[in-house]
C-alpha cells in the first residue's frame, strides 16, 4: 500500500468512493445523494490542498483530504472503500496527514466526524468539542473534533 497525490482523472471515481464510503454506515440513498456535492472532490481541492490516494497495486483503497491554514489542519474527508474497511488502510492515510500537517507547522487537527466515524476518531487521540451542522442534512448535527498536534509546554 502506498499514498500517492490524487490524478485529476481520478477525481470522479475518488468522489464516487467517498459516497460508497459513507453508504457504509447503512444511510439510505436518498441520504447518500444529498451528500453528493459535499464528497465530490474537485479541481480546486487538488489544486489548493492535498488529495491522496492509498494506492493497492494500482486500485484506490481509500482516499484523504487535508487543507492546511496556518496552525491548523482540517481534516476535510477521510474515507476508505468498504472492502478495505478494518484493514489498517484509514490508519494508515490518518498517519500520513498527521506527519504532513506537523511537517508543515500545525499545532492542532480539527474533523467534522460521520457519528459512526467519531469513535475512530477518538481512537486516533481526538476530543470532541462541539458540534457542527451538517452541510448536506438540514438539521443535523455532526461531531466536531480536535486533536492537539504539539501538546503545550
Amino acid at each position: 500500500m502506498k499514498i500517492r497525490q490524487a490524478h485529476l482523472y481520478e477525481l470522479p471515481s475518488l468522489s464516487e468512493l467517498c459516497l460508497r464510503s459513507k453508504a457504509y454506515w447503512k444511510y439510505d440513498r436518498a441520504f447518500i445523494e444529498a451528500c453528493r456535492e459535499e464528497l465530490t472532490l474537485t479541481k480546486a481541492n487538488l489544486d489548493n490542498d492535498y488529495v491522496m490516494v492509498a494506492d493497492d497495486d494500482g486500485a484506490s483503497a481509500g482516499v484523504i483530504h487535508l487543507v492546511l491554514d496556518g496552525t491548523t489542519a482540517e481534516l476535510e474527508k477521510l474515507f476508505i472503500d468498504p472492502k478495505w474497511i478494518g484493514k489498517g488502510v484509514g490508519r494508515t492515510l490518518f498517519r500520513w496527514a498527521l506527519e504532513t500537517a506537523r511537517e508543515k507547522g500545525a499545532t492542532i487537527m480539527n474533523v467534522v466526524a460521520d457519528p459512526g466515524a467519531a469513535p475512530f476518531y477518538e481512537r486516533m487521540g481526538f476530543k470532541q468539542f462541539g458540534t457542527i451542522a451538517s452541510g448536506s442534512i438540514a438539521g443535523r448535527k455532526l461531531p466536531h473534533m480536535r486533536l492537539q498536534l504539539n501538546p503545550p509546554a
